[in-house]
């Protein structure tokens, strides 16, 4: 048998099938701890992560005129900037 670890430590047969037995004898919803939210939504469905390299001066032109506005993170920035594209959205 191989090894089995749960956060590096080491797991035995035993715990697993003690682990099992509790599962199939159910969890009350309620005692469950509630959900941590993820990250917020950015727009209407899901939303796919796209990498752009900038150079610094791209960089900080695309930030320097969102500062007055409260834009704060690059993906923010990005997000208004494209928004302003005459093409998009």
């Amino acid at each position: 048998m191989s090894e089995r670890l749960l956060r590096g430590v080491p797991v035995s047969d035993e715990q697993i099938q003690a682990w099992a037995d509790e599962a199939e004898r159910g969890y009350d919803l309620a005692d469950l701890p509630s959900p941590r939210p993820g990250r917020p939504p950015v727009g209407e469905g899901p939303a796919a992560a796209v990498a752009v390299r900038l150079d610094e001066q791209t960089l900080g032109a695309l930030m320097e005129p969102t500062a007055p506005e409260g834009i704060t993170s690059r993906s923010d920035a990005v997000r208004a900037a494209v928004r302003e594209l005459p093409y998009c959205l």
